[in-house]
């Protein structure tokens, strides 16, 4: 079990609060070559990984499209490989949502996870609304950060996309 006061979404709790938190986070351990989350599927759980190694991909096709042109052998991006040292969020976007996951998650090496889900969450906010703002502003910064990065990745790929029509064109 991971030493809560070196998570950075419970830094400076207090005891008190840290008591409080144990009643809404659980420990989860999943073996290497399963997956945590699957794309795709419904779920209400975030987790916060404690140790081991996990694989974050994204599918590269849109739902059941099939064309020639988009064949590959993997048609899986990696978005990210996380390790436990950080103490990562994962699967945060489902304690403001309930739509389905974004991405998979495959474990890599054996992992230990502190979970919670939407419900308890939400439990938490009712008996005691300033840890849970305070949680929910940490888990909100970090989707910020996630927007952001997509933001730009988007621009790089609209870019990259009118550049290869602006190609194809001329050649044309």
């Amino acid at each position: 079990m991971a030493d809560w006061n070196r998570i950075p979404l419970f830094h400076d709790l207090s005891d008190a609060d840290l008591l409080e938190l144990e009643e809404v986070f659980w420990p989860v351990f999943v073996p290497a070559g399963k997956n945590l989350i699957t794309e795709g599927e419904v779920g209400t759980e975030m987790y916060i990984m404690t140790q081991g190694k996990v694989r974050v991909s994204k599918s590269m096709l849109i739902g059941k499209v099939s064309l020639p042109a988009l064949a590959m052998d993997n048609p899986r991006k990696v978005l990210a490989v996380l390790d436990g040292s950080q103490f990562p969020l994962i699967g945060e976007i489902a304690l403001i949502d309930r739509d389905v996951r974004s991405a998979t998650v495959f474990v890599e090496e054996d992992a230990h996870f502190l979970a919670t889900d939407r419900e308890h969450f939400l439990d938490l906010a009712r008996r005691n609304p300033a840890l849970a703002f305070r949680l929910l502003l940490a888990v909100a910064e970090r989707l910020a950060g996630t927007v952001r990065r997509a933001n730009r990745e988007v621009v790089k790929l609209t870019t990259a996309l009118a550049l290869a029509l602006d190609r194809l064109a001329r050649v044309a």
